[in-house]
């Protein structure tokens, strides 16, 4: 190993200008928790692929938010696939973001979810076969989902009404398959909406109260779990972690008047963690901790192995090297 390398613990890959509070949080919480950090936005990236390259920089794990909106991380994840561990492989991430195949998964596995008819892509088929019938199931108004193409609601039509809704809305994204599901009423008692979201990260599962109109949310409190039997958003999260084997995402989740949580929106796999005492619609800040937590324990997890690991090797009489500088990488104000 060369004197000059530099040993980072976390590797964080960011595009997003409001990720800046949520990645802030991860470089303070990996300060206290002794691990070394690194941030890796577009205008670094190259100098980054380039000191990896030169292995000047040994990655124990790489946090990537970017790969899936921006392509030219793809090569970061790709150098790094067989070096470092990954949160979360392209390839898994894009698997489990595909609504098409979460519903199948979903339902194989005993989730409830809405009334839906999956229809290929207008590029793989331009016709489209739907009965009068088959609309009548969904109910008027229903929705219109692209399975791939994820993000702010894009590409959603929340009103559809008619077969031509669905004509023109597939032609938007053309390669993508598009799902039709009912528009799902949840229990209004209590001056409450009965719509939640679920957090996963690395084991931790925490629910909180989304309004899907406002998309405001409220801290879920012990005793209204209590109070309205809501324990099952827990169990069902932690269910759909391991359907879709990722360690971060989130999930919607929806209690019907006849008690019946439906899962709503299947997997985000890039969770906005916009801070609530930032931005309205932001998550709650104690959630975002949280994470911020579960994320570290299990970077400090990584490297504590891969240390006894190479205290093993050095007992076994290898090459001995010095021990690992910790810094960390704070982002110009």
């Amino acid at each position: 190993m060369s004197d000059s390398k530099k040993q980072i613990d976390l590797l964080i890959a960011t595009d997003w200008e409001y990720d800046r509070d949520f990645v802030q949080l991860l470089l303070r919480k990996a300060h206290s928790m002794h691990l070394s950090a690194l941030v890796v936005r577009p205008r670094t990236l190259p100098q980054t692929i380039s000191l990896i390259k030169s292995n000047e920089l040994e990655i124990a794990a790489l946090f990537d938010r970017a790969s899936d909106t921006s392509t030219e991380f793809y090569e970061l994840q790709k150098l790094l696939a067989k070096r470092a561990h990954i949160i979360e492989p392209l390839a898994q991430m894009r698997w489990a973001s595909d609504k098409a195949t979460m519903h199948l998964e979903f339902i194989a596995n005993g989730l409830h979810t809405p009334y839906t008819f999956i229809i290929e892509s207008f590029d793989d088929n331009k016709h489209v076969w739907l009965s009068v019938d088959d609309l009548a199931f969904l109910g008027r108004p229903f929705i219109i989902k692209p399975a791939n193409t994820t993000g702010g609601g894009v590409g959603v039509v929340d009103g559809a009404e008619s077969l031509h809704d669905v004509l023109a809305a597939r032609r938007e994204f053309k390669s993508d398959k598009y799902l039709l599901q009912e528009k799902v009423k949840p229990l209004h008692i209590d001056d409450k909406r009965f719509w939640f979201r679920g957090f996963y990260s690395f084991g931790l599962v925490q629910c909180v109260w989304w309004d899907d109109t406002t998309h405001i949310y409220k801290e879920l409190l012990p005793e209204e779990v209590l109070t309205y039997g809501l324990s099952q958003l827990f169990a069902i999260t932690e269910k759909i972690s391991t359907i879709c084997k990722l360690n971060f995402f989130s999930t919607e989740i929806c209690l019907t008047s006849s008690d019946t949580f439906i899962v709503v929106d299947y997997v985000n796999e890039a969770c906005d963690m916009r801070l609530q005492s930032l931005h309205a619609d932001g998550v709650p800040d104690t959630i975002v901790k949280n994470i911020v937590m579960s994320i570290c324990s299990h970077v400090k997890m990584i490297t504590s192995q891969k240390q006894a690991e190479h205290q093993e090797s050095m007992d076994a009489g290898q090459d001995r090297k010095s021990p690992q500088e910790y810094f960390i990488w704070k982002e110009p104000s």
